[in-house]
């Protein structure tokens, strides 16, 4: 289904419409909501609606030329919210989605969503800073955007070598790189863009639900020391760490991430 969420623009959502507690899945750079396609054929089982969006710009949303900083992207997941009717929501975001998710919860003082799962979240700095040592330097942020716009098939291969920990298939890494090619090739320079320059420790801290952060001990994109300093941040947050998995702990450890993910909503 697609939902408008301002004039002129609409994000497409996958919503299965079961019973069960809801779950908003917000996808990573430079991907969309297929990259859960692993969680979504398992956790319903668990007795959970999980439902997918994807944001403006990727996989089957409109893909306006403006609208991708962190702002614009959180209000874009309000106009979502409420188009459901959405409430006591576990409110999922990896990487620039687990990003996206923090400004929501800050911005919109996190209407409707009473959990939240931050899973190898691009924060609350995605970039080295003299007063933030752990993220990592401007400079690949900037190679990254000039390669966007010159070379983005080799740039999409380049970043997922550092995706995962463990060996994927050839064809698994096809379809993953894949995915990014669906993009708008402007939507992804620009949220880069907002990768490279957005601060959230100022929002981390006004986040009032439990928030568990899942984070992979080997982590090349967001090093394992930002998971510390957003639960540093987020006071009633929990680390979880697997220590078998980079960014892409989805797949690095589909099975516990899964299970850990269903706990934590449906127990915690």
């Amino acid at each position: 289904m697609y939902i408008k969420v301002e004039e002129g623009i609409r994000v497409f959502v996958e919503d299965p419409k079961t019973d069960g507690k809801p779950v908003l899945f917000i996808h990573g750079w430079p991907v969309d909501h297929r990259m859960f396609e692993y969680q979504y054929n398992q956790l319903p089982q668990s007795g959970l609606r999980c439902i997918r969006m994807d944001i403006r710009g990727f996989g089957k949303s409109d893909k306006p030329w403006e609208g991708y900083c962190y702002d614009r992207l959180a209000d874009d997941i309000l106009a979502v919210i409420e188009a459901l009717c959405l409430e006591n929501i576990t409110l999922v975001g990896f990487s620039m989605g687990g990003a996206i998710a923090i400004r929501y919860m800050a911005r919109h003082s996190g209407r409707g969503v009473t959990k939240l799962a931050l899973v190898s979240a691009a924060a609350p700095v995605f970039t080295h800073r003299r007063d933030y040592p752990f993220g990592i330097p401007k400079q690949e942020v900037d190679r990254i955007i000039w390669q966007t716009y010159t070379d983005r098939p080799r740039m999409i291969s380049d970043f997922g070598e550092k995706f995962f920990a463990s060996k994927v298939s050839h064809e698994f890494r096809q379809w993953f790189n894949g995915i990014g090619l669906e993009a708008s090739g402007h939507a992804t320079a620009m949220t880069a863009i907002s990768l490279r320059d957005e601060d959230l420790r100022e929002d981390a801290p006004q986040i009032e639900v439990p928030t568990g952060i899942f984070h992979g001990v080997h982590d090349q994109i967001v090093p394992f020391p930002s998971a510390e300093e957003m639960h540093r941040h987020i006071k009633k947050s929990v680390i979880i760490p697997f220590d078998f998995s980079g960014h892409g702990l989805f797949y690095d450890e589909m099975e516990r991430f899964n299970c850990l993910l269903a706990e934590f909503i449906n127990q915690w």
